[in-house]
């Protein structure tokens, strides 16, 4: 007898046993792998915190120079009215009290309108025509003490307030 051990032989082109068991072994262990990493991401992502930046709700309008007298000053990236009347500045929200659509400003006509549903408003911000229920409001206003024109979009006024200049 030798001292050599043989391993089983199977039909010719066909792997013995053992490694059909090898290769099985190696294929569940990548599988396991491939499933603990899928689940490590999803986890991660799921305790880690989902934060909304949303803008800041006040905004700097500039400079009141910049607003002639008698004039409305359309502001659709922010959705404000900057209005310059005689009794002094004021900002109306750009927001239509209705659906919540972006009112335009149309000066032909010296009205705001929602082009969605009709709504109209005078500049005072006033509903004239149309489904919404409230007019637009308007917004708190102040000059900094670097001189530029702020506005409050998440603070609605009761009443109206004018910033003097």
């Amino acid at each position: 007898m030798s001292d050599e051990v043989k391993k089983p032989e199977s039909a010719v082109g066909q792997p013995c046993a053992e490694c059909n068991r090898r290769r099985f072994a190696k294929v569940g262990l990548g599988a396991i792998a491939v499933a603990g990493a899928g689940s490590a991401v999803f986890g991660y992502e799921f305790l880690s915190p989902n934060v909304l930046y949303e803008p800041s709700p006040i905004v700097d309008a500039g400079k009141p120079d910049l607003y002639p007298a008698d004039s409305v000053t359309p502001d659709p990236q922010n959705g404000i009215y900057i209005v310059h009347g005689a009794q002094g500045i004021y900002t109306l929200s750009a927001v239509c009290t209705h659906l919540g659509c972006l009112t335009a400003w149309k000066p032909e006509l010296g009205i705001i309108a929602c082009p969605c549903h009709g709504s109209k408003f005078h500049i005072d911000g006033v509903r004239f025509d149309g489904p919404a229920p409230r007019p637009l409001p308007w917004l708190k206003t102040w000059v900094d003490d670097d001189g530029n024109l702020l506005v409050d979009r998440s603070e609605p006024l009761e009443k109206k307030q004018f910033v003097r200049i």
